[in-house]
């Protein structure tokens, strides 16, 4: 993408202004993460939510394989 220097010394002067970082900082307060319950992620949502998406999008699901290891670590 090609900015003329006028453009690109607009979008540096308005990148450091005091009101464009006070709503940058609006909108990153409004994050909401809708697998997070009481500061712990909630797992039975996560997975409620994959489920009802792989429907949605029409994808088989594969049958449960319980994983047997000695050593679990992520």
């Amino acid at each position: 993408m090609n900015v003329s220097d006028k453009s690109q010394e607009e979008l540096l002067k308005h990148s450091q202004s005091v009101a464009f970082k006070k709503d940058m900082n609006t909108v990153a307060g409004g994050k909401h993460n809708p697998f997070i319950k009481n500061g712990r992620v909630d797992v039975d949502a996560y997975i409620e939510f994959v489920t009802q998406y792989n429907e949605f999008v029409n994808h088989k699901p594969k049958p449960f394989i319980r994983i047997i290891d000695r050593d679990m670590r992520l």
